[in-house]
């Protein structure tokens, strides 16, 4: 895709204005790093407050009284039972188990406000519109922006701006306005620590974006950070760690797929490859995601194959950096579930040579939401 077909979101003239380094990513041309870096904005994210432009994500609404029971019948969550002000993750599955999307719902005191990801969400609008768009309204809402700020003097920053989003706790939402701009914040986010996603008109997106940076405890944060913190925290990156061939059980995501979902619950089944991830959950599956830990100094990159001592192939690497917290490297891979177990070495192929790993727990640096 050329730079001339690139899509831009609302805040791209101020990240060139704050000397973002732009590349193309999901069909948009985005800030993978800002002029301090990714390793700065890595530790602004874990120490301070880092704000990250999302408006290339997908917002979609949906509106009805059959609007839960229509949600409930593509994604293996229990959606009905979320009380309003509650999100939830979630995922669309396939025939076969595998994950089309994952994606954020939050239930609103009149709707449902889901956010999915941006090479997804073109099809994620048809799988919608086609499946349950005669239950319920579905209306994309391109004309919205979506910003994540993210770190644990973000609720300081936001109490101080809209003293209502200052009382969220982690996976909840309300309104309030910023910087005079009508917005719908939740308590979450992507990188493992505390912070919020806050969605509002893409006009109004540049002023919401300023009053925070002009907060001392706010920087300005890129792609490749996100990328890095997403990591530390363990968290999938669709089309990478999780895609239509991975179901949630082999990605370990089985704590988003609640009891009244699962066989024998209330309202178990009813959503595409039910019968096979009820299958996997009760006998488990062949090949597991998990955390690696390089126990020498070498990066292990996505794509990596994975080697017991004998040279014998395991499965291979999903993503991999040199954590910019843990200072070691990290990895997540794809393993046989025989040898998934912790702290069981493996090998991972760097240029032709073996590199030894741990298996180990995740998340690498640990999770520090805030639940009241």
């Amino acid at each position: 895709m050329s730079d001339t077909t690139l899509l831009q979101t609302p805040l791209h003239a101020l990240h060139r204005e704050l000397g973002a380094k732009m590349v193309p990513f999901a069909g948009y041309e985005m800030p993978v790093s800002y002029p301090t870096g990714v390793l700065a904005e890595h530790r602004q994210g874990r120490e301070a407050a880092a704000l990250f432009d999302v408006s290339h994500m997908g917002q979609v609404r949906l509106a009805g009284d059959g609007a839960a029971a229509a949600l409930e019948s593509l994604v293996p969550v229990d959606v009905i039972g979320l009380a309003p002000g509650r999100q939830r993750y979630a995922f669309f599955t396939n025939s076969a188990g595998g994950i089309l999307d994952d994606l954020m719902i939050t239930r609103r005191a009149s709707d449902w406000l889901l956010i999915v990801n941006a090479a997804c969400k073109a099809a994620d609008i048809a799988l919608l519109q086609t499946n349950i768009g005669h239950r319920c309204t579905v209306q994309p809402l391109p004309e919205r922006a979506l910003l994540a700020l993210q770190g644990p003097q973000a609720a300081a920053v936001l109490a101080r701006l809209a003293p209502e989003l200052g009382r969220l706790v982690f996976m909840t939402g309300g309104e309030a306005s910023i910087a005079g701009v009508p917005c719908f914040a939740t308590r979450s986010g992507y990188t493992g620590e505390d912070g919020y996603e806050i969605s509002m008109p893409a006009e109004g997106a540049v002023a919401v974006a300023k009053a925070l940076l002009a907060q001392p405890e706010v920087k300005p944060a890129g792609l490749g950070a996100r990328d890095t913190l997403r990591l530390e925290a363990g968290l999938c990156l669709y089309g990478h760690d999780i895609d239509a061939k991975t179901t949630p059980v082999e990605a370990g995501l089985t704590w988003a797929i609640q009891k009244v979902r699962r066989a024998g619950g209330e309202r178990a089944g009813g959503y595409p490859g039910a019968a096979v991830i009820d299958g996997q959950l009760a006998t488990g599956p062949t090949i597991k995601r998990v955390g690696l830990v390089g126990l020498e100094r070498m990066p292990v990159r996505e794509g990596a194959l994975i080697h017991d001592a004998h040279g014998h192939k395991l499965g291979h690497v999903t993503s991999g950096t040199i954590g910019p917290t843990v200072g070691k490297p990290i990895a997540m891979a794809y393993l046989a579930a025989n040898h998934a177990l912790a702290s069981h070495e493996v090998y991972a192929d760097v240029r032709g040579k073996p590199q030894p790993m741990r298996v180990t727990a995740m998340p690498f640096a640990p999770h520090r939401y805030f639940r009241g």
